[in-house]
């Protein structure tokens, strides 16, 4: 972070300064980073005491401060060995600190913000363009997966003096969230990647997901770039609600950074990358096919901050994973291959995946899936997971594994396919799946482990790999 007084925090956050028995005067300065986390505090840094879903921050100041807590912004008084801002709402307070970082240094003339948000790929883009923005300079960029009210300022706070691009992560679970992201860091340049169904019992609709990721490019100003997926309908229709430009990337002819020839297989995927004229072959090494629409988008973003094109293809080739538990190949051993992708589903994803299991899998082997449940689909859950089940027999998975209750319909729709007769098997708890994969995975098997965060289907795959290595 910045430089700032104790003042000048307390003035951006609208709190009052309690200097405490340290001594501290306002203009004493502090710069360590913001933590929400009392685990995560290190020597000169902040500790915002946040009340969350299912702890109090609060309870956690001493912890911080033995943790070297420079300053402590809470909603009362706590222990005073160190200053304290006492606000009103530590969240609030959180994002009103980020805006003033992010606004002086902007003010200052170098910082260029890119803003991601999508139902699909966000992470694995934002890891993408970080990559092509180091090029440029010293870039911040959204760390895991910081995407919300909470760790979309954490990640701007990270700002310095001398930080020429912010890669900001937007995510959202209802209209508005977005739009108070792009107002803590206005963005130069806005990516919208996909509107699908993720999140969908949050959103209450695909339409309201429209509108919520559409907040992303509605504000930018005329110098700003819209950067957008031509291949995704209803991001195709963003292109109207923007005043900036709009640069649209995606296998559509009307595309402006395109791919074509696109081969995978299990090393990666192999195309051929046009813009402004040119035309480069990029070996990409992240697994997957679907992953070329975040290379594409990367690739825009790339040219709008400078970089040549063959700059560009060489961060895309630089990539050799999209992010952990994202695609992630594990195991090798009597050529079983595990691919980790359960941090996260929704059906896109999920189809996504599968439809990679298909295209990579060895033909000396077998295909298997290990599916969990899809989170936050509300009315589109029964639907949807009836539906994968279903894409699993036709796209002749050779064996799907289902686990937990959540996921059942999945093994439900798969049984009920009449061409399919005991390919689908149901576990209710990881334990017994992992001993049964253990059991009956064979040499050259090709295994897709996938769910939501909440099903925890990532540790399985860890499990498998580490089993198989």
């Amino acid at each position: 972070m910045i430089e700032l007084t104790l003042a000048e925090i307390a003035a951006a956050t609208g709190g009052q300064l309690v200097p405490g028995t340290s001594g501290a005067a306002p203009t004493d300065r502090v710069r360590g980073e913001s933590q929400t986390d009392s685990r995560e505090v290190g020597p000169g840094q902040i500790f915002f005491a946040r009340r969350g879903e299912e702890t109090d921050g609060h309870r956690f100041v001493p912890q911080a401060i033995a943790a070297g807590a420079a300053l402590v912004v809470a909603e009362r008084e706590t222990d005073d060995r160190v200053p304290q801002i006492i606000v009103a709402d530590t969240t609030e307070a959180l994002g009103a600190l980020a805006t003033e970082v992010v606004r002086r240094v902007r003010a200052a003339g170098g910082l260029k913000i890119v803003g991601i948000t999508g139902s699909n790929g966000k992470t694995t883009t934002k890891n993408l363009v970080a990559a092509m923005a180091e090029r440029v300079g010293p870039t911040v960029a959204s760390a895991k997966s910081f995407n919300n009210e909470v760790g979309g300022p954490l990640t701007m706070l990270r700002v310095e003096e001398d930080t020429r691009t912010l890669v900001a992560e937007m995510g959202a679970s209802a209209e508005g969230e977005i739009a108070r992201l792009t107002a803590m860091a206005p963005p130069h340049i806005g990516v919208v990647l996909t509107v699908g169904l993720a999140h969908a019992g949050e959103f209450g609709g695909i339409e309201t997901t429209f509108r919520t990721k559409s907040e992303m490019v509605r504000d930018l100003p005329e110098s700003a770039v819209a950067v957008l997926n031509r291949d995704d309908a209803y991001v195709s229709r963003m292109g109207e609600l923007t005043s900036a430009r709009v640069r649209w990337f995606g296998r559509h002819p009307e595309a402006d950074v395109r791919a074509s020839d696109i081969d995978s297989d299990a090393s990666g995927t192999r195309f051929t990358l046009h813009a402004d004229g040119e035309s480069l072959p990029v070996v990409f090494r992240v697994l997957g096919e679907h992953h070329v629409t975040n290379a594409l988008a990367a690739a825009a973003v790339g040219l709008e901050l400078g970089l040549p094109l063959a700059d560009v293809v060489a961060a895309l080739e630089g990539a050799t994973r999209a992010a952990r538990w994202r695609m992630e190949v594990m195991g090798g051993r009597d050529g079983i291959t595990i691919i980790n992708d359960a941090y996260n589903a929704s059906p896109d994803s999920m189809s996504a995946g599968l439809r990679t299991l298909a295209q990579i899998a060895k033909p000396e082997g077998r295909s298997v899936a290990v599916l969990g449940a899809m989170s936050e689909l509300g009315e589109y859950s029964i639907e949807e997971h009836l539906r994968i089940g279903l894409q699993a027999v036709r796209l002749r998975i050779s064996e799907l594994v289902v686990v937990g209750i959540e996921a059942r319909n999945l093994h439900i729709s798969a049984i009920n396919e009449g061409s399919w007769d005991g390919e689908s098997v149901f576990f209710e708890e990881q334990d017994a799946a992992f001993e049964y994969l253990q059991r009956t995975l064979q040499p050259n098997d090709t295994v897709l482990v996938k769910s939501s965060n909440a099903a925890g289907l990532r540790f399985l795959g860890d499990r498998l790999g580490e089993t198989f290595a």
